[in-house]
C-alpha cells in the first residue's frame, strides 16, 4: 500500500486572499514504511512574503525568486503523488492550498477523500489533548531539534513518524520486517531437518511393567474399596 505524507508552506493562511505555497515536502510510505523516496521543492509564489510568514518558515521573498513557479513544478508534484492517499496534518489547509494552485492551472484538482487528517486521528486517540504537530511529537518522544523554523520536508518527516505511531506505533511492521530480512534462506533439507527436530514426534519404545510394579500395584488396590480394576 502506497502512501504518501505531505506538508506545505505558505504566504498565509487563505488562498483566498492570494496567498500561495512557497514549499512542497512529501514522504513516500509503503506499508507504513518510509521508501526512502522524497519530493521536495521551493516555489516562487510570484508575490511578496508578509513578514508574519517569513517568521514561521524562515523563507524570503528574495531567495523564493531562483525558484520555478508552481506551474513548471505542477506535472512533477502530482506525478509523484500518483493516487496514493495522502497522509496530512490539518488536511483541509494544505488541500485548500494545492487545489488553488491547481484551478489556477486549469488543472484536475484533488478529491478531499484522498486526504487523511492526522489532526482528526490524534484527537480520536487523544481526546482533549493538544494535536500540533510538536505536542504529538513530544507525546510519541520524537526528536524537534532541528525545527527551528517549520519546513516542508522536515514536518513531512516528522508527520510520518507521528502517523505510524498513531496507528499503533513504529514497532508494528518494521521490525518484523527487518528481523524477516535478515534471516537466511534456508535449504528444504535444512526445513525438513528443523521439522523433525521441533515436531516433538519420538519413535514408539517398549514398556513393559516389572513384576516389583504389578506387585506395588495389587497391595495399592487392596487399600481401594471396590476398584474399577477389578471389575470384570
Amino acid at each position: 500500500m502506497r502512501e504518501i505524507v505531505l506538508d506545505t508552506e505558505t504566504t498565509g493562511l487563505s488562498p483566498n486572499d492570494g496567498d500561495r505555497i512557497v514549499e512542497i515536502g512529501c514522504i513516500e510510505l509503503l506499508n507504513h514504511v518510509p521508501t526512502g523516496k522524497v519530493y521536495h521543492q521551493y516555489v516562487n509564489p510570484e508575490r511578496d512574503m508578509p513578514i508574519e510568514a517569513e517568521r514561521v518558515h524562515g523563507l524570503s521573498g528574495e531567495f523564493l525568486l531562483g525558484h520555478p513557479v508552481f506551474a513548471d513544478i505542477a506535472d512533477a508534484f502530482v506525478e509523484f503523488m500518483g493516487d496514493a492517499p495522502l497522509i496530512i496534518h490539518n488536511a483541509a489547509f494544505d488541500m485548500g492550498f494545492i487545489n488553488a494552485e491547481l484551478t489556477r492551472l486549469g488543472t484536475e484538482t484533488i478529491p478531499k477523500s484522498r486526504a487523511i487528517d492526522t489532526v482528526g486521528m490524534a484527537r480520536r486517540k487523544f481526546p482533549g489533548a493538544q494535536a500540533s504537530l510538536d505536542a504529538l511529537c513530544r507525546r510519541f518522544g520524537i526528536d524537534l531539534s532541528e525545527r527551528d523554523l517549520h519546513g516542508a520536508l522536515l514536518d513531512a518527516r516528522l508527520l510520518a513518524e507521528v502517523y505510524l505511531e498513531l496507528l499503533g506505533g513504529r514497532q508494528h511492521g518494521m521490525d518484523l520486517a527487518a528481523d524477516a530480512a535478515k534471516i537466511p534462506a534456508q535449504s528444504d533439507e535444512d526445513v525438513a531437518e528443523v521439522s523433525q527436530a521441533t515436531s516433538g514426534h519420538r519413535a514408539p519404545r517398549a514398556h513393559a511393567v516389572s513384576d516389583e510394579e504389578k506387585a506395588r500395584h495389587a497391595t495399592f488396590l487392596e487399600k481401594i474399596k471396590d476398584p474399577i480394576w477389578l471389575r470384570s
